[in-house]
């Protein structure tokens, strides 16, 4: 029986270990977050039910469960400085309303009561496509602050510098109208992307140094500068309406 040299001996003992890391291979994500198996797998359990009740979060065959009731977050356990983050979430309800939180400080948390959000933090939105349309119904024209096809904004004190804090867009008639000012700091979406309630979306997300940017179901759309705080923990939001995120995968940059 032949004896395995030793660079063999770690290879095969490197193979064991590979479960605790995953690849990152959906095809709704860019090439460069499909790169390396450096990628961690997040549940429920990587994260602290900060101000919810026990029914506001929950997992089911691998998908993490938000009610939307109360108003609050579920936060990692961990601070991170410069990471990588990519996740699915689907909206179950028309105009459902939720957000992936970046860079919260302890303060974002410390005695929040039920019902109210992070204090502060760089959002990345979730946002069904209805929020718009009922926007669009019940004020009889477009939004002219907010998208639901991935803003990036500063919350409560933080601060962000937008690459797009103004753009214009054209309806599905052909109209153009204006989302935002010269001097906003939310970032908007340069492509509308954002799939409806009932079906999947793909975020990617890339946090490094005090930048965030956002790839919206495999396109890059969005980014915020000179974000302050630029370390904290993640949270998922819960806003009011259900939500579902699943294949979250995580990676700690140097």
């Amino acid at each position: 029986m032949k004896t395995l040299h030793p660079s063999l001996k770690f290879l095969a003992l490197a193979a064991l270990l590979l479960p605790a890391c995953a690849t990152n291979t959906n095809p709704d994500l860019p090439r460069e977050f499909q790169r390396g198996s450096t990628w961690q797998t997040l549940t429920l359990a990587d994260f602290e039910n900060v101000n919810g009740t026990a029914d506001t979060w929950k997992e089911v065959e691998g998908s993490i469960l938000c009610s939307g009731k109360p108003n609050g977050g579920a936060r990692t356990h961990k601070q991170y400085k410069n990471f990588e983050l990519t996740l699915q979430w689907k909206h179950h309800t028309h105009a459902g309303n939720s957000g992936v939180f970046l860079w919260c400080p302890e303060s974002a948390f410390t005695d929040l009561p039920p019902g109210q959000l992070p204090r502060t933090g760089i959002e990345v939105q979730v946002l069904d496509l209805g929020y718009e349309e009922n926007w669009l119904k019940n004020k009889g024209e477009h939004s002219d602050w907010f998208t639901s096809h991935g803003d990036v904004f500063p919350v409560g004190n933080s601060s962000m510098v937008a690459e797009t804090p103004m753009i214009e867009y054209l309806s599905p008639e052909g109209e153009a109208y204006t989302v935002g000012n010269p001097d906003s700091s939310r970032s908007f979406p340069t492509q509308r992307l954002v799939r409806p309630a009932g079906e999947w979306n793909q975020y990617a997300i890339r946090a490094v140094d005090g930048e965030v940017t956002l790839w919206v179901n495999g396109t890059k759309v969005t980014r915020g500068f000179k974000c302050e705080p630029s370390e904290g923990y993640i949270a998922l939001e819960s806003e009011g309406a259900p939500v579902e995120f699943r294949n979250i995968r995580f990676r700690e940059l140097n």
